[in-house]
């Protein structure tokens, strides 16, 4: 392997660059692949707007406008991010670079160490450059938000409602699994013990990233503790999955709302509370409609239930602004039936179907036990399935390495 240097102009001055070549000659010839420079002018640009943006910030202008400062702050975030992985790719080069010149001007066993120090010094920035050109991709605007999941029993009667439970029990396990927060905001319980309904939030990094395309009827195949006749039934529960909006971003007008109360109920239609503190909001201009009432304080359930209100307003206003064609909630839900399926989860067979990418695995149990990752990953951008967000790079550098001793050169251990 042969390495070439380049000199490129940053910053209006001429300085030695530290890019490569890398060069090998194969069995059907030369082939090479080179770090173009404009990736480190835009490591510049964003530099320059990092310094525009937290001169933004102490802005008066932008710190008085609620909506403008929550904006500002988000790409502050994502600034920060992205320069702390280009920067230290770029240090990456230098280290590279300075390990050649060491060698070059050395001899015996202080050029060895060098050449070692060399290639160490490449792995890491191949390593860092990956994410960092994932980071430069354009980014899901709800990327950084949490979620809110709500699941509900759809077609099949109370084997839905106890299916919809079930699909709760698998997500809650995943989430642990990733070290996310989960936070049930309100749930409906049915007369077996299932759940007509059930909205839980999740809280943690790239959460919508792995979430997101979990919107959508799932099928069950399997015989429902109701059969005694040992016959397979096909039921469906519905899920949707929603970013969670600020307060500054989504306002509702208390005067385009309806406010209903009404005594909450647990499984069988029994009491929980003696007075009324479920609540019930509707959204006149919009028709939807939000319940709640796992809290004993009426005010509470009524946050609860605002809360959800305002992820689906926001996420109602972000498919207006991207297509006039139906709403995305309505695509995910649609009327939650068996023939609209998104996932089959065949219990005879053990087996688990997207039907979107034609995935079939034969592990049902340990997906219901919260081993989504195979389900998941194959959904999501394919640079991101290994990368993990907020990760630093130091971090970053020494899991990939480790995860491709693990695995023999793999590189897709990990989740996110």
């Amino acid at each position: 392997m042969s390495i070439k240097y380049s000199e490129i102009l940053l910053n209006g001055s001429l300085i030695q660059q530290k890019l490569w070549r890398y060069q090998t000659d194969g069995a059907i010839g030369q082939g090479c692949r080179r770090y173009p420079e404009s990736v480190l002018d835009r490591l510049l640009q964003l530099e320059e707007e990092l310094a525009h943006v937290e001169s933004q910030l102490g802005d008066p202008q932008v710190t008085s406008d609620r909506n403008r400062f929550v904006e500002v702050s988000r790409r502050h975030s994502q600034l920060t991010e992205m320069i702390e992985v280009g920067g230290a790719w770029r240090t990456a080069l230098e280290d590279a670079a300075a390990a050649k010149e060491m060698a070059e001007s050395s001899s015996g066993d202080e050029a060895v160490e060098a050449r070692e120090m060399e290639t160490a010094a490449l792995e890491d920035a191949e390593l860092l450059e990956e994410k960092f050109r994932y980071l430069l991709l354009p980014r899901d605007p709800n990327d950084d938000r949490n979620v809110i999941v709500e699941i509900r029993g759809a077609e099949g009667g109370e084997e839905a409602n106890l299916w919809a439970r079930d699909l709760f029990e698998m997500y809650r396990s995943y989430i642990n699994t990733k070290g996310w927060t989960i936070e049930v905001l309100g749930s409906h319980f049915s007369d077996m013990g299932g759940y007509t309904d059930i909205a839980f939030l999740v809280k943690g990094d790239a959460v919508w990233s792995h979430l997101k395309h979990e919107g959508g009827p799932h099928r069950v195949q399997r015989v429902p503790v109701t059969e005694s006749q040992g016959r397979v039934h096909t039921s469906s529960a519905a899920v949707t999955v929603l970013p969670e909006a600020d307060e500054v971003e989504v306002e509702i007008d208390p005067n385009e709302l309806e406010i209903d109360t009404y005594r909450s109920s647990g499984p069988g239609g029994q009491s929980v509370n003696t007075t009324d503190s479920a609540v019930r909001v509707t959204h006149l201009p919009t028709g939807l409609v939000v319940s709640m009432q796992d809290e004993k304080s009426q005010l509470q359930n009524k946050a609860k239930a605002l809360r959800v209100l305002r992820a689906r307003l926001l996420k109602l206003h972000q498919e207006e602004q991207a297509s006039s064609q139906a709403a995305q909630k309505r695509d995910q839900v649609k009327s939650g039936g068996r023939a609209e399926k998104i996932r089959t989860y065949n219990f005879k067979d053990s087996r688990v179907t997207d039907h979107r990418i034609g995935l079939t695995l034969h592990k049902l149990e340990r997906v219901l036990a919260g081993e989504l990752d195979d389900v998941v990953k194959p959904l999501m951008p394919v640079s991101y399935t290994h990368l993990r967000a907020h990760e630093t790079p130091e971090h970053l550098v020494w899991r990939l390495r480790r995860e491709k001793k693990k695995g023999g050169g793999g590189g897709g251990g990990g989740g996110g």
